[in-house]
């Protein structure tokens, strides 16, 4: 099996749990618990929130924050490593 097959893998592999990870942040950061916040295209906020700290006194949101960005950044290191094997 050729490299980018193997990284193909294992980037679809490590990108199932994003729905999960996304979801939960975007319950913080909207402060709702309905559902309907997974199909809403909002980004503004989700992003601020990602790359500040808008809830500061908020425990959950920041172990949260730092779990999705370090989730997010072993997945775009994967991504570029995908892109760039030949």
């Amino acid at each position: 099996m050729s490299v980018k097959i193997c990284l193909l893998i294992i980037l679809f592999i490590w990108g199932i749990p994003s729905t999960y990870f996304r979801s939960k942040f975007r319950k913080i950061i909207y402060q709702t618990d309905d559902w309907k916040i997974n199909i809403k295209p909002f980004f503004k906020k989700e992003i601020i929130g990602l790359f500040s700290n808008i809830y500061p006194e908020n425990k959950d949101y920041l172990k949260t924050r730092n779990h999705y960005r370090f989730y997010l950044l072993i997945y775009l290191m994967l991504f570029f490593f995908y892109s760039f094997s030949k």
